[in-house]
């Protein structure tokens, strides 16, 4: 181990490599495929793009149309035990 690089640090480095990747990943995506996005002088020269199909695939990405299939739960396994002893104690006091 170099006088600069402990073990203490390694989790911090790890978080930070993490971060750098996630931009990194999110401004190449957005040069290559954002429809407002015009890197070449031919598409900058169309002043309003008129395409729709290019909008879309940008907007509805892969893991966008992943997470619409995923139910919004954090503690699945949590919320059916709660939802499950109310319903269930619900239809007891009746």
């Amino acid at each position: 181990m170099g006088r600069w690089l402990k073990p203490d640090v390694y989790p911090l480095i790890a978080a930070m490599s993490f971060v750098t990747g996630m931009c990194v990943f999110q401004l190449t995506r957005n040069v290559f495929t954002n429809p407002d996005v015009r890197v070449s002088k031919a598409n900058r020269r169309s002043a309003v793009p008129d395409n729709a199909d290019e909008g879309q695939r940008y907007s509805q990405h892969a893991f966008r149309r992943f997470l619409a299939t995923q139910r919004p739960e954090v503690f699945p396994a949590l919320n059916r035990f709660f939802s499950e002893s109310q319903s269930s104690s619900s239809a007891a006091d009746k």
